[in-house]
């Protein structure tokens, strides 16, 4: 068997990531390609994985769920800290190769399934002392064109986690920690359940094979609570929707044309609820949409 010695885990020794020329060894060992279809992409970078295990700010007490484990790199470096890491990898050839390489890490479990298609308090259950799921952290390179279903699969779950540290593609990092002026149905999504930061930039040569675009550490820390007072989520993602329905207009047209109303109607709610009809909503913060949705609720809508 190939020896992985850059997967070290003794206690205070840091990992070494390990080189192209090992990922392509133990790719060609095991018989397995970078597979663009579901967006493949090793780290081989020492530096950002330090990056990505330090934002997530572990203990031993932690459960973490990773998604994408791909060759198990950042898995073990998590499994040194974490007291239980659910692997979920949904490529058959690479759940059976991680098996082998995390053999010894007595404190991994792996997972061959779509993430999307399991509910997240099953990934957890079981690991806790009592009945309940425990709570989770969620720390993952996840394949980018998976990012917003993965966020909004596991920030709209019934067991969410307390965390999440993620590696997205650049463009999508900033646009989720935009603040009003910039904002999109993304960033109010995201912000609505977390508070998002970029924690660390990541080069596409940090990763094998390199992707065209480069990368950011993206921690969201999960609210126990929205941090806004709404009537309902999905009364507030109605509006939110509505209003980001033809983003170049004046909030009062594009309210009107994404709820089927009169704009007149759309502009005395808007004026009701202290924002001028004549704003975009990318200018919108987090209260102001939430007001605007009480002001609909009012109406009876």
């Amino acid at each position: 068997m190939h020896d992985p010695s850059w997967f070290s885990c003794d206690a205070g020794v840091p990992l070494m990531g390990p080189s192209v020329s090992e990922v392509r060894g133990l790719l060609n060992q095991y018989d397995l390609k970078a597979r663009k279809s579901l967006g493949q992409h090793f780290l081989v970078d020492k530096g950002a994985l330090h990056r990505v295990v330090a934002a997530a700010e572990l203990t031993v007490e932690d459960v973490v769920v990773e998604i994408g484990p791909g060759l198990g790199v950042l898995t073990r470096e998590l499994a040194r800290v974490a007291r239980r890491v659910v692997a979920v990898e949904a490529d058959e050839g690479l759940a059976l190769a991680l098996g082998e390489v995390l053999a010894e890490s007595r404190n991994v479990s792996i997972v061959n399934a779509d993430a999307l298609q399991v509910d997240p308090g099953a990934l957890v259950a079981g690991q806790g002392e009592e009945d309940a799921p425990p709570s989770y952290k969620v720390v993952a390179n996840i394949p980018y064109y998976i990012t917003s279903p993965i966020l909004r699969h596991f920030l709209e779950a019934g067991h969410r986690p307390s965390l999440m540290v993620v590696m997205v593609q650049k463009e999508v990092g900033e646009a989720i920690v935009a603040r009003p002026g910039d904002m999109s149905i993304l960033s109010v999504s995201v912000q609505f359940y977390g508070r998002p930061a970029i924690a660390g930039r990541v080069p596409a040569r940090s990763f094998y094979p390199a992707p065209k675009v480069e990368s950011v550490i993206l921690r969201i820390d999960v609210y126990v609570q929205p941090p806004v007072d709404v009537p309902g989520v999905e009364a507030f993602f109605r509006v939110v929707r509505a209003g980001f329905s033809a983003p170049r207009k004046q909030l009062r047209n594009s309210l009107a044309q994404g709820l089927g109303i009169p704009a007149e109607e759309s502009a005395a709610a808007l004026v009701r609820a202290g924002i001028d009809p004549r704003r975009r909503a990318e200018t919108l913060d987090l209260q102001e949409w939430a007001r605007l949705c009480q002001e609909r609720a009012t109406d009876g809508q």
